[in-house]
């Protein structure tokens, strides 16, 4: 690789608010001022041999070498270690759809997790188009640069078919982080906290508040690892089949779910269940969780609100995690994009399977080991055995499953 993706650095304390026209001195501000990237050479350019080398003549033999024979572009270029974040900026974070620009710092901020967590350089593209087809044929385009593409707060419904159109059409992995990060780390915390209260996945009857990205795909990926049955709930109830105000997406997921055949709201669907999962932003009455099976497990994972306060959710549930970094059992993708990429780079996989996906969530599961507690089960993001461990996790899934090509 002739450059790699670096962090400049914060700036200094001197920095006012937007404009430097006297606003009090904002930190935020000021660590995003000139932006959080920059791009560093990895050769030195000293003199005219380095030059000739690096640049013409010499280059044009690396060229001539891919161009006969093009898998040698992963030896010779940054192409197997760099990945694409994708945006077209229509759901960021908590902010929804602000546009490509006003959606770019939080792009830089999840290259440096990349690059921090995962030691995989990300390139941050934001998209001035919300087309389905044009995001999918610009991604094509881009894609001989980079090894993987990272979807990233693309709104629902779209987000899934952006993402099927580009893994039919590329032989890189196209990951939706939105969706299968946060599942990965949510099989985590649920596969240890039933290993602490002496249950298995099959054992467990799940409800999940929301049915936009994230909650459809903690859905499927809970019911792949054999959890025993899922409700989903939307803004109008919960998702079944007698309903006819489905999208395309939903009625598929009505075919899946709710095995019991439920119907009605979410408190209906929470009376007796063993687990919550909030990935909505809604709030859920306190005798709503009070009617969950005696020792619930409730992931209340809006930000900054989650849909149960932990002091309400810590009266009737035996484990409680949250998306916030300021309670234990935080639920963070961190956790888990870095090390897939990572892994699934390192052995140049054409696809991330859901195989892979297991593999990720069961070797992050297992980094809590012997220290399993109630209020520790899923490791923080600044553990450093993490990464190492669902990298090689995802490794060898790529390899079991006949997907690595190295």
């Amino acid at each position: 690789m002739a450059a790699e993706i670096v962090n400049p650095g914060s700036a200094s304390g001197t920095e006012s608010a937007p404009g430097d026209s006297g606003e009090p001195f904002d930190p935020a501000f000021a660590l995003h001022r000139g932006g959080k990237m920059a791009v560093q050479a990895t050769v030195p350019v000293r003199n005219k041999d380095d030059l000739s080398l690096a640049y013409t003549p010499g280059v044009a033999k690396v060229c001539t070498a891919i161009a006969e024979k093009p898998e040698l572009v992963h030896d010779y270029t940054w192409k197997s270690q760099v990945v694409a974040v994708v945006t077209d900026g229509t759901a960021v974070l908590g902010l929804g759809d602000i546009g490509p620009e006003a959606s770019l710092p939080v792009m830089e901020g999840k290259a440096i997790l990349f690059k921090q967590f995962g030691g995989v350089d990300a390139v941050p593209i934001a998209l001035a188009t919300t087309d389905t087809d044009e995001i999918v044929d610009t991604v094509v385009r881009l894609a001989p640069s980079f090894g993987g593409v990272n979807l990233e707060d693309i709104s629902a419904p779209r987000c899934f078919e952006i993402e099927r159109k580009l893994q039919e059409r590329l032989d890189i992995p196209v990951f939706h982080d939105d969706q299968h990060g946060t599942a990965v780390v949510t099989l985590a915390a649920l596969r240890n906290a039933a290993k602490l209260t002496g249950r298995g996945l099959g054992d467990l009857r799940a409800v999940i508040s929301g049915a936009g990205a994230a909650g459809v795909a903690i859905a499927k990926f809970l019911l792949e690892a054999g959890l025993g049955d899922v409700a989903v709930a939307d803004r109008k109830g919960i998702v079944s089949r007698d309903r006819d105000d489905l999208t395309p997406v939903k009625r598929e997921l009505a075919e899946i779910t709710n095995r019991a055949g439920l119907s009605g709201s979410l408190e209906t669907a929470l009376a007796g269940a063993d687990v919550f999962i909030g990935v909505s932003g809604g709030t859920v009455p306190e005798p709503a969780v009070a009617s969950m099976a005696p020792g619930a497990f409730v992931f209340a994972m809006a930000n900054p609100n989650p849909e149960v306060h932990p002091d309400v959710a810590h009266k009737y549930a035996s484990v409680v995690a949250t998306g916030r970094s300021d309670y234990p059992n935080q639920i963070n993708n961190v956790l888990a994009f870095p090390g897939i990429f990572a892994g699934a780079l390192q052995v140049r996989a054409s696809r991330i399977t859901e195989g892979m996906k297991i593999a990720a969530a069961n070797a992050l599961a297992d980094v809590v080991g012997d220290a399993l507690a109630p209020d520790y089960v899923i490791p923080s993001p600044f553990d450093e055995r993490v990464a190492p461990a669902v990298t090689a996790a995802v490794a060898a899934a790529a390899r079991a499953e006949g997907v690595a090509r190295r």
